[in-house]
């Protein structure tokens, strides 16, 4: 079985060649490739990492249920020493595309799933278009994966057949301000967090280019950092200063960095209050907002990593289910228990019935 479905000689037949899309933002300074964006921007913001790792680590966390014990302990085992659940909701919210390498034995049965880089796997599709293998390229060495033993889970992408949409392209612009303003206020802190000025020579002759270099090396050894703030200046030589002042909303970019911040979190599906952010009044309190981000978030992204992978598993484990177990998240106890409640007093359901409302199998 492959993860791509079957594909009947009409439906190849009718198929377009589609090609890859393009998801690079069409304006402003920040990078485009998608490494280049995790090196300045995504590494370099905590409001990013933080909101990935909200969600990623929920996903880990959530307990799963399998119909076949075999197989889920491959899912809950580690990949290249992380958990594998945690490994690929980071890159399926960073890059839009998560690839598993499933690695078999002698006799062909799976040992172990192995997360692959996405930013170095390539579809490789036939000349209708279809996905029939996998291209890994590490450096100038390179791989062709068979696509029976790749499970390629992916966000929708309006534009693209074969690749995901990440979040990160939709906060790179948010990411971008957001750096951009702290390191402009750290650039006030080094500068005793004063407004730049002018010195103005009003002397009959026009400085020379010595007489330039050495008054600015003079200036920025003894005058420019917070060691030397308040330290009073001696001119000579008509030489007089003109301050350069800013109005407190020019400088004040606390306001510049929430905002960005905010967009930065809802980016990547989390709410703001979670990630320390105030004035943000969408939620009643923090277990409200704490509940939507494990209903529209967590729970979303491990549904979809859990059922690809069941289905990338079936030829070894025929029928496999993997599922969230919602009654074993604390974050969402107080849900299930008004849903059991419902449930149990539903008189006119069958036994069977009210298992299936709560997700649980029926009884044989």
């Amino acid at each position: 079985m492959k993860l791509f479905g079957w594909k009947s000689a009409g439906r190849m037949a009718a198929r377009p060649v589609l090609s890859r899309g393009f998801t690079a933002w069409g304006g402003g300074d920040w990078p485009r490739a998608y490494e280049a964006q995790l090196r300045e921007l995504y590494l370099a913001n905590p409001v990013a990492q933080r909101a990935v790792r909200l969600v990623a680590e929920g996903a880990a966390s959530v307990p799963v249920i399998a119909s076949d014990s075999a197989a889920g302990a491959l899912v809950a085992a580690t990949s290249g020493g992380q958990a594998l659940i945690e490994t690929l909701a980071t890159q399926l919210l960073l890059h839009g595309n998560g690839y598993v390498q499933i690695l078999r034995d002698a006799n062909g049965a799976p040992v172990e799933l192995f997360a692959l880089r996405p930013e170095r796997v390539t579809v490789e599709a036939d000349p209708q278009g279809w996905p029939m293998a996998y291209r890994y390229k590490v450096g100038e060495a390179a791989s062709l994966l068979s696509a029976e033993s790749v499970v390629h889970i992916r966000t929708p992408h309006p534009l693209d057949d074969h690749y995901g949409l990440g979040c990160l392209d939709a906060a790179a612009g948010p990411m971008a301000i957001h750096n951009a303003a702290a390191r402009w206020n750290k650039a006030l802190l080094d500068n005793a967090a004063r407004p730049s000025g002018a010195l103005v020579h009003e002397g009959a002759e026009p400085m020379s280019a010595a007489q330039y270099d050495r008054l600015r090396t003079e200036l920025t050894a003894s005058y420019a950092g917070a060691a030397n703030a308040g330290r009073p200046m001696l001119l000579e030589g008509g030489l007089r200063w003109q301050a350069l002042s800013l109005t407190p909303a020019d400088m004040d970019f606390i306001a510049l960095k929430a905002a960005a911040a905010r967009d930065i979190a809802l980016a990547f599906g989390v709410p703001p209050m979670l990630v320390g952010l105030p004035g943000d009044a969408t939620y009643a309190n923090y277990r409200e907002a704490n509940r939507a981000l494990w209903r529209q978030s967590i729970l979303p992204l491990a549904t979809k990593i859990l059922d690809a992978l069941a289905q990338g598993l079936q030829p070894w484990f025929s029928g496999l289910a993997l599922r969230a177990d919602q009654d074993r998240i604390p974050a969402l106890s107080e849900d299930r228990e008004r849903l059991w409640a419902q449930v149990s007093a539903a008189d006119f359901l069958t036994d069977d019935e009210k298992r299936a409302l709560v997700g649980l199998e029926a009884l044989k």
